[in-house]
This record gives C-alpha cells, structure tokens and sequence, in this order.
C-alpha cells in the first residue's frame, strides 16, 4: 500500500483534524522548487502527527517529515510515502527565564529574531538559516559558528508508531549536521540560551541577515548549501577559508550548468533552479562538482543537501 491508496486516504481524513491533500504538488512545499505528487499531511497538532504515524504504520506506508523544505531534493516522480508537513499548528513558542519550548514547524529565522528581541544569545545566528526549529534540531543546523546542539536541552518526538518521547540531550547523538534521530520525528525543541544586550542582539541579527541575502541567492529557488565544508585540514599553502564554496569556486564551477539547474554565480555552493531545472539536473551537477573538486584537490565532498527518494528513503549522491 503506498500513501496515495483510497482507502489509506480515508482512514487519514477521518482521523486527523488537520488538511489531507492528495496529489498535492511536493514542488510548491520546498525552496528548490523541485519535486513531483504526493498525499500530504497538513497537520493541526501534534496529534495530527501522532494520529498519522500511527495509521501509517498499521498499513505499512513509509512517512516522510517536511519542514520549510529547505536542505531537502525530492523527487521528479513524487512520493509515496505519506508527507506530512511542520508548520502552522506546530509553531509555539513559550520562555521561562533563560528557557524557551519552541515547536517544530516554528521558522529558525524568526525563533532567532524572537529570542534576540529579548535580549538573549544563542540563537540568533540562525536569522540565516531557511528552515525550521524541528529541521534544524534534526540536522543539527548551524552557521556563524553556531549549531543546535549548542543549545538544546530536551528534545520531544514521536517514534515510528506515534509514541512520544521526550529525549535529553545527553541521550542524543548529535555531531557535525546531524542528531541521530533517524525514524523520530521532532514536535518541540526545549533550548537554554544566554542574556545578552537586546539592542546589540538585534544588530547583529539585522547584520548577520544583509551578509546571507547579500552573499547567497535566496532570492532564487535553491536549497541553500549544497555541500558540507571538508573536515580534512587544507594542503600546504591553501589561503583563505577551507569550505566548499572556496574549492568549487576554485574548480571553475561558478555558472556551471546541467540542464536547468545552475551553480551560483554569487556562490559557488549554491545550486539554483532556473526554471525548469529537476532533481536530476542536480544530482547530475552535484556528480560533476564532487568530481572536479576531487581531481582538481583530492578532496571528496560530502553532501549537506539531503537527496530523498519515493519512499522518504535517503539516496547516495
């Protein structure tokens, strides 16, 4: 059985309070602004969520979670696994003192603005980081020298069934871009952040914002960054940051295409969607990258992008 059966879609429906869209187009729900039909979930609730990996695991139809659908390339041919979507019904946000609950469909950028406002520290780097608190916890997001795992502290998430569990953050694996929390999905985020200056905090929240719009393409459809940095130290006299942008810009690969899908000419590791651009054009232009770069370098770039397959399965680029 797969999410699109009529019968699976009824059962949905009657249980969910929630939207329930079938053959709702998967390209109108990420940045990329790529990917084919599937039945969707628009939950009110945690419960909705709950209620959906519950039926779905009776049937045995695979989920899939979808935030802001940035870091994500679904497919041209769409899903069948059933997509259920963070975000309005998801999206709370609560403090007590130094603590702050957010849900997981809340945008990263605007937990970042938030916080800052109220003079404390610790997320509001991520006023660049285009997706969601429960994305971003499940991915260990981060930039400007910041992550999630610096400031969580209890993590709750529903299991494969529907169960809810709340995690610390001793009990979670997180390291570089990921949590360990492959199977669960994330419905709140408790963080701990830091007292700071409210007025400084917003500077440097507004600043931190000009530098991602004016140094990344946002403006066009992408996924934001397409390859990790490199772990491995730089070789002898390498100048300048060792990241991935640096080594596909030096491989000359800014403007570079395949089909409809291009290398920024703005930054070399962000894939843009011209138009017409399919998650083959980029897996096609992520092969052709990592390619060059290793020749070039010797150096194999790993993927931050997530390359997802119909079932909700993770694909090897």
């Amino acid at each position: 059985m797969n999410s699109g059966d009529a019968g699976f879609v009824t059962a949905l429906r009657a249980a969910v309070r929630g939207d329930v869209r079938t053959g709702a187009s998967l390209a109108r729900l990420t940045t990329y602004r790529i990917g084919g039909p599937a039945t969707v979930i628009l939950p009110s609730g945690p419960e909705d969520l709950s209620a959906g990996l519950r039926l779905a695991a009776d049937a045995g139809v695979p989920t899939f979670l979808l935030g802001l659908g940035s870091n994500v390339l679904l497919p041209d041919e769409g899903m069948t696994a059933l997509v259920m979507r963070l975000g309005k019904g998801l999206d709370a946000i609560r403090r007590e003192g130094d603590r702050w609950w957010l849900g997981a469909g809340l945008p990263a950028p605007l937990a970042a603005r938030k916080t800052a406002e109220q003079g404390m520290a610790g997320l509001h780097m991520m006023v660049g980081v285009p997706g969601t608190v429960g994305g971003g916890v499940f991915m260990n997001a981060g930039c400007h020298g910041g992550q999630w795992s610096d400031v969580t502290t209890r993590v709750t998430v529903l299991e494969p069934g529907g169960t809810e569990r709340v995690l610390s953050a001793s009990e979670i694996p997180f390291t570089y871009r990921q949590s360990g929390l492959a199977g669960m999905v994330v419905t709140e985020a408790e963080v701990r952040l830091r007292p700071g200056d409210p007025e400084e905090l917003s500077a440097e929240v507004q600043k931190l914002f000009a530098w991602r719009q004016s140094g990344t393409p946002f403006n066009q459809p992408c996924c934001g960054s397409v390859f990790k940095n490199p772990g491995e130290a730089p070789p002898a006299g390498w100048e300048g940051a060792w990241t991935a942008g640096r080594l596909l810009e030096s491989a000359g690969l800014k403007g570079a295409t395949a089909g409809g899908v291009q290398v920024s000419p703005m930054h070399a590791n962000y894939f843009v969607n011209t138009g017409s651009g399919t998650a083959g054009d980029v897996r096609a232009l992520i092969a052709r990258a990592r390619d060059l770069v290793r020749e070039r370098f010797g150096v194999t770039l790993e993927t931050e992008v997530k390359l997802i397959g119909p079932r909700g399965e993770l694909l090897h680029a």
